[in-house]
């Protein structure tokens, strides 16, 4: 604890008494921001493939879930929910928070890279994200020493 000794006209000495930071709150908040972000990004990206009736891209018949964008659109929405939900729990600090945002970081990254063939640079960016936020929950997710 930092106590600076402030002097105020009129009276004595009075302590101002300031919390230390906990290592890590930073990189803690980060990773529950871009959970969230990436939730919302997904959950975007399912509203898209449902409402979407164009032509499909050439490479998708080719792609990781087959050439129907229903298929997308629903696990685009279940990752969405998942990094939501660990979002909320890795901002409230909980242990098990730590667990979930790790597998939802893990998911997150792997699902980016079922868009690699059509947006390289935007998925490498998304997994990008994805490792900080897992080094993130790893480093500094734990149970906080007293």
């Amino acid at each position: 604890m930092t106590s600076p000794s402030v002097q105020m006209a009129g009276q004595r000495n009075q302590s101002v008494v300031y919390a230390d930071e906990v290592a890590g709150t930073g990189w803690l908040f980060f990773a529950g921001t871009i959970l969230g972000l990436a939730g919302v990004m997904r959950i975007v990206d399912s509203i898209w493939a449902f409402s979407y009736n164009g032509a499909l891209p050439q490479g998708l018949k080719d792609g990781v879930l087959g050439s129907n964008l229903n298929n997308y659109a629903w696990t685009w929405l279940i990752v969405g929910i998942v990094l939501i939900i660990s979002s909320g729990l890795v901002l409230t600090g909980s242990q098990f928070a730590r667990w979930v945002g790790l597998f939802a970081a893990a998911i997150g990254a792997l699902s980016a890279m079922t868009w690699m063939p059509y947006y390289p640079v935007w998925s490498l960016t998304y997994v990008l994200m994805a490792v900080l936020t897992f080094y993130a929950l790893a480093r500094y997710g734990g149970r906080q020493r007293a």
